[in-house]
């Protein structure tokens, strides 16, 4: 038997079923659940039985802890998807020495990696950063989005931007608002490392290329659904936010149903079968359409003023902890409940909008929209100056504001209305 081949493992009272993984000791087998996670089992207790053999060749290009290579092929009648690789975990490995995960894969090594994508697309790999997420700035988004914009001038039908998971959010804020495309941007990582027992990088990676190939141009993210491996959920750019440190399903849209939700067997089938994506994919909404792909159809306007803050108001705050923010462009407030801070900050807000900063408020609840006009405090902030930025995430609201005031005319005005699904006209109880 051989890595890829497909075993039934008796121990005892126990059996799994999975597909054999390279193990790193002669004594002991891992074997690949169909739930995600990975077992260990030691070779002196088990029965092995052999159900499928699914093993694929080793060529030298492959990294030395085992990891299996594909052969990307041209095919003419496979559309074409430029996976743009920023680092993160997608593209990271362990370090045994010290146990720390290091980005360090370029995009073609995420191809060698994840050989379930051979067949699916003709691919075009680029890295425009090897970083993990926290070390994202605003003059990366901006490369960012030069290099899909170059991208989809040269005819991909789609786009994968794999990227780390902590900053994932921001940067498909920022592409949602510096793009105007007509192929689809989807965003994807991973939450565990390749060589991490229940890693998500290969499930990840087949539907974010799955959804690249669909019929639609939006700016997605594209993280699991569920704890196992059985769909992903596709959320609008402007919407999304992790919510939680480790899981596998660690993302969510909020305040509503992800925008579509794509069945991980069905995808795989679909790609293994050159069938069509859009046969893998269930939409909660109407996405916007593909456009015909033609330069025409694709807007750019990538300048950003990153002298923009997001503050967040505690009880007790020292109004002079906000001294610094005299020579910010903007401000974004994360408030309290529906959008407020103590009435001690409102002078400060004033002298801050009244020296030509823009201040927008938001809420550091989940759910719902700002409405300063229910209580005094919320009215004496509009009398400050204070622009509501109604339900929009406040990660969001700072990335819109940046790009506003380097785009617009008039970028107070826009952070009150919808640009790129950031802003629901109205909260309403989703099922």
């Amino acid at each position: 038997m051989q890595p890829g081949d497909r075993v039934r493992v008796d121990r005892g009272d126990v059996t799994n079923e999975g597909v054999l993984l390279p193990s790193t000791t002669r004594d002991h087998l891992v074997v690949k659940l169909d739930g995600g996670y990975n077992v260990g089992i030691d070779r002196d207790e088990a029965d092995v039985e052999l159900l499928e053999s699914g093993a694929r060749d080793v060529d030298e290009g492959a990294d030395a802890g085992g990891g299996e290579a594909s052969e990307i092929t041209f095919d003419d009648d496979l559309p074409t998807v430029s996976l743009i690789s920023t680092g993160g975990t997608i593209a990271s490995t362990v370090d045994y020495r010290t146990g720390a995960v290091t980005a360090q894969f370029d995009a073609e090594d995420v191809l060698r990696a994840v050989p379930d994508l051979a067949g699916r697309a003709n691919y075009r790999g680029r890295v425009v950063a090897n970083i993990l997420s926290e070390n994202m700035e605003p003059p990366i988004w901006r490369e960012l989005a030069e290099a899909v914009r170059e991208e989809i001038a040269a005819g991909a039908d789609g786009v994968v931007v794999m990227h780390g998971t902590d900053t994932m959010q921001y940067s498909a804020s920022a592409l949602s608002f510096m793009l105007d495309s007509p192929v689809p941007i989807v965003f994807t990582g991973s939450q565990r490392s390749a060589d991490r027992p229940s890693s998500d990088n290969v499930m990840n990676a087949v539907c974010a290329v799955e959804a690249a190939k669909a019929d639609h141009a939006e700016t997605l993210v594209c993280m699991h659904a569920t704890q196992s491996d059985d769909a992903c959920a596709l959320h609008r750019g402007t919407r999304v936010r992790k919510n939680h440190t480790s899981r596998r399903d660690a993302f969510e849209t909020v305040g509503a149903e992800p925008l579509g939700r794509i069945d991980y067997e069905a995808a795989a089938e679909a790609g293994a079968e050159g069938g069509a994506a859009d046969a893998a994919i269930e939409w909660a909404r109407e996405p916007i359409a593909r456009g015909d792909g033609d330069d025409a159809d694709l807007s750019a306007a990538t300048d950003l003023d990153a002298d923009v803050e997001l503050v967040k108001f505690t009880p007790g705050m020292d109004p002079a902890a906000w001294d610094y923010l005299d020579e910010k462009d903007g401000v974004v407030i994360e408030g309290t409940g529906l959008g407020h801070v103590h009435t001690d900050l409102i002078p400060r807000i004033e002298e801050l909008v009244e020296g030509g900063t823009v201040v927008a408020m938001t809420s550091q609840c989940l759910s719902g929209r700002v409405c300063d006009r229910v209580y005094d405090t919320g009215r004496d902030l509009l009398d400050a100056g204070v622009v509501e930025a109604g339900d929009t995430l406040p990660g969001t609201a700072k990335v819109k504001l940046m790009w506003a005031l380097a785009n617009l005319s008039d970028p107070a005005e826009a952070m009150g209305r919808d640009l790129a699904g950031e802003l629901t006209e109205e909260s309403q109880p989703w099922r």
